[in-house]
């Protein structure tokens, strides 16, 4: 326990800070519906506790293991990534829900392998790319692999399908390549590549094209597929600057669907108004400038991708979210990270949290130790 003095106490206490006001927010979006399907209106809300219990455990089991035990382990990663995404496509193993198939039902509780996934990756990345710096411009020995077991999982996701995740994924990996030693024109010839694919698999399926494009005129089908935005906004605009108080949104009352999960900060805006989106901004922003300065102030090149990775992964996530509800991106099932009610989604992105935890208390302990 002794990297536990060690951590950046003022990220662990604001993390924790704003998992409780997840909580809060997660049963005040979520008590009508959640009353009305199962006779219980603090159903959602004793299973976020729950599982924001279990995640602050996990939290503290990732600060106190060292980071480098993650790298090591990261093929046995990549492997069990690989085999949940199968799993999750066999029939009877799967859970569908609204059309996509992206659970695997574990003691009652849902589990979504793409949660485990974002983090996996992110490890097996940060972890090849560390070691391979010296083979960095060898396009075939130094880039390559990882970029074969990343299509693979691309892949996987659009099966599900899971567009989102799978562009989440991908940008992240991305990112920690984009701070290696990588020769420019590997850079550009990847991006160009992974745009392409992207474009190509969402043109192909009149499902994708219908979820890309309807968040640019959601009026124009208001009670079909721009029902969600068009509701999201009335949210958003009856919040004002102090909002309708807590509780006191109306568009949760079978309105706006998905109001716990995706559409959380519809809600948020509408009960607390710009301060509430405010103070929601402002977490994301101390995350990103803490996350930043860890990488920065950390030595070891593995600990250093993994920090940026972890990093963008979860604003890129926020931003997705934030874009989706104000109809600025489109609606891909994005959740809020830490904000949103998910146990697999809060579980993974507190173990990624903690992590980075890890990271800047090694920092922190080399730091005292050359003083």
């Amino acid at each position: 326990m002794k990297r536990m003095r060690n951590i950046d106490l003022t990220l662990f206490i604001v993390l924790l800070l704003f998992v409780i006001f997840g909580i809060v927010m997660v049963y005040s979006a979520s008590y009508p519906y959640a009353y009305i399907q199962f006779d219980n209106a603090e159903y959602y809300f004793h299973r976020q506790l729950f599982w924001a219990v279990i995640s602050s455990l996990f939290l503290i089991g990732a600060i106190v293991i060292p980071y480098q035990v993650y790298g090591k382990l990261s093929p046995l990663f990549v492997m069990l990534t690989l085999a949940t995404l199968v799993l999750v496509l066999i029939p009877g193993v799967g859970v569908e829900r609204n059309f996509s198939t992206r659970w695997i039902s574990i003691g009652g509780f849902l589990f979504q392998p793409v949660e485990f996934a974002k983090l996996a990756m992110l490890i097996y990345f940060a972890y090849f790319y560390s070691r391979k710096e010296a083979y960095i411009g060898h396009f075939g020995k130094g880039v390559i692999p990882p970029i074969i077991i990343l299509a693979i999982i691309f892949g996987l996701l659009l099966r599900q399908p899971d567009l989102g995740s799978a562009t989440l994924i991908l940008f992240s990996c991305v990112m920690i390549l984009f701070f290696t030693s990588i020769r420019f024109r590997h850079l550009f010839l990847l991006g160009s590549l992974a745009v392409s694919v992207f474009v190509f698999f969402a043109m192909m399926s009149p499902y994708r094209i219908e979820r890309i494009t309807s968040f640019l005129d959601p009026f124009a089908d208001a009670q079909g597929t721009g029902y969600q935005l068009v509701n999201s906004y009335i949210s958003i605009h009856t919040g004002g600057i102090t909002g309708n108080g807590l509780g006191g949104s109306v568009q949760k009352l079978g309105y706006l669907p998905e109001a716990h999960t995706d559409f959380i900060m519809s809600i948020i805006t509408e009960e607390l108004g710009l301060l509430g989106v405010i103070a929601v901004l402002s977490f994301y922003f101390f995350l990103f400038m803490k996350g930043i300065r860890i990488a920065i102030n950390t030595r070891d090149e593995f600990g250093k991708l993994l920090a940026i990775g972890i990093t963008f992964q979860i604003i890129v996530q926020a931003i997705i979210n934030l874009g989706a509800i104000l109809g600025m991106l489109p609606i891909t099932g994005i959740t809020l990270p830490f904000i949103s009610y998910g146990g697999s989604s809060l579980l993974i992105t507190m173990v990624s949290a903690g992590i980075l935890l890890n990271i800047s208390a090694s920092s922190n302990k080399n730091v005292e130790q050359e003083g």
